[in-house]
């Protein structure tokens, strides 16, 4: 980017929220379905039916509020955006324009550098979710599904106060990771349940008015997220410098072509003639349930932090990247307190859970194994029932099906070899079949006995111990 100029960001980021029915109607909020399928004549907008509020709604909005520090409208309203578009059945989007529940709110980041930076949150909001349009391009012809229709949001406005693509993936970072400790969202982009747009200007470096913005929708990825801001950024600089201006304007990023395009003039909040909803009454949040809801905030990424190495004593960068997820923060206390080693729990999750969820790319929200299960194959192991090769094949298992690993290992037969007799005759075995390994070590390649441990636990199908092997190894070869 020409240093003559400095970007200005602000987000409008939507969650679905984690409520069983939808904010309106007692139609499930289940992700996928066969189209039209999750319907009812409230969500569907069909005449004279009456839209009832949903009651968690509400409780999930303002945990999301005091959680980024916002302060709470206890007195606060919907009103109606009018709009016309095939997914909207009412031609009208109820939401919250003059009295939103949250206001005045703010967030901190941490940067790579290790700087932190406060982003201003103006507000949050609660409102209906749209339907779905599907396009066919071989039959030139879009059908609409209604099964999102009514599906509560919040959505969180951001103030324009980041400055380049780390700031905001730092900023969605935070959101998503105060949401899903707060259980308010699962927050999968890929599902659709957080979505962001991203409102992008730029002004040259010193200049105290903002330049024009334009909108950007269609991000569903971080990586979308980064493309599309370094995109646009690029786009405006473009015609500035070229003499011509950026006009306001609501554009699509395109992640596989690498670009933007226009899809309407960006609309101001008059253009929706919002006025407030008659069929339903204002909202009264009472001081003694905002105090409940503040008093159920969960221990965040934060608090866990300094809890872990006062009392499980592991490194930073475990604790780090334990607690960046709350589902594997639960899953790593639950198994500690099973089996009492942090150390080992906390390998298993960075090493073979991460591991797995990489391969097969999953998200941790994703892990439906026990912690118990594996606080069992952590025993097995310091226990000497099985040694760390067969310990990894049973946790494959264990990931996939939350086997039982006793229950499994007795099964499969898979039990350590620790008898010394048997491991002696095979090891015996092992040197006389490889003698130029042998005599490579005897000349100084200590490295030579690997191979041999290899072909040992090999021949006992991986069942061997290995310390036992490694010694016995030794102590024949040293003669």
């Amino acid at each position: 980017m020409s240093k003559n100029y400095e970007t200005v960001i602000g987000l409008e980021v939507h969650v679905e929220l984690a409520t069983k029915t939808k904010i309106f109607c007692g139609c499930t909020t289940a992700f996928g379905g066969a189209p039209n399928t999750h319907t009812c004549p409230v969500c569907t907008g069909m005449p004279g039916s009456l839209p009832v509020l949903n009651k968690k709604v509400v409780e999930y909005a303002a945990a999301v509020g005091l959680a980024t520090n916002c302060k709470i409208t206890q007195k606060c309203k919907f009103d109606r955006k009018n709009y016309f578009y095939p997914d909207n059945p009412q031609n009208y989007q109820i939401s919250q324009l003059y009295l939103p529940i949250c206001r005045d709110g703010h967030v901190d980041i941490t940067l790579a550098d290790g700087s932190t930076k406060q982003v201003r949150i103006h507000e949050i909001h609660m409102e209906e979710d749209a339907g779905k349009l599907v396009h066919d391009e071989y039959d030139d012809v879009s059908y609409v599904d209604y099964n999102r229709s009514g599906v509560p949001l919040i959505e969180i406005v951001s103030e324009p106060d980041m400055r380049s693509a780390e700031e905001v993936i730092a900023y969605l970072e935070k959101l998503r990771q105060t949401i899903q400790y707060l259980g308010a969202s699962d927050c999968k982009l890929q599902e659709g349940s957080m979505r962001a747009d991203v409102n992008l200007s730029i002004r040259e470096v010193g200049a105290s008015e903002f330049g024009t913005r334009t909108e950007m929708k269609n991000l569903n990825s971080f990586t979308a997220i980064t493309h599309a801001i370094e995109g646009e950024t690029e786009r405006q600089i473009d015609l500035l410098e070229a003499g011509k201006e950026v006009e306001q304007q609501t554009r699509r990023w395109d992640d596989n072509n690498g670009e933007s395009y226009p899809m309407r003039s960006k609309e101001d909040a008059h253009d929706y003639r919002y006025f407030p909803d008659p069929d339903l009454v204002p909202l009264n949040i009472s001081d003694e349930w905002l105090d409940e809801i503040r008093s159920n905030q969960p221990e965040f990424k934060e608090e866990k932090a300094i809890r872990y190495r006062e009392e499980f004593g592991i490194p930073d960068y475990d604790i780090g990247l334990i607690t960046d997820s709350k589902k594997l923060a639960d899953i790593f206390e639950e198994a500690t307190a099973e089996c009492g080693e942090p150390k080992k729990v906390s390998n298993w999750i960075l090493g073979e859970t991460m591991r797995i969820l990489k391969e097969k790319s999953l998200d941790p929200e994703d892990i439906t194994f026990s912690p118990a299960n594996l606080a069992k194959l952590i025993k097995l192991v310091d226990g000497g029932t099985i040694n760390g090769s067969v310990a990894k094949e049973v946790f494959a298992n264990i990931f996939d099906e939350d086997v039982d690993p006793e229950a499994y290992v007795e099964e499969h037969g898979l039990k350590q070899v620790n008898d010394e007799g048997a491991l002696k005759a095979c090891v015996e075995k092992v040197i006389a079949d490889n003698p130029q390994s042998v005599l490579d070590y005897k000349g100084g390649k200590v490295q030579a006995i690997g191979y041999l441990v290899g072909q040992t636990m090999k021949a006992m199908k991986g069942k061997a111990n290995p310390g036992m092997v490694n010694q016995l190894l030794k102590e024949m070869l040293d003669k």
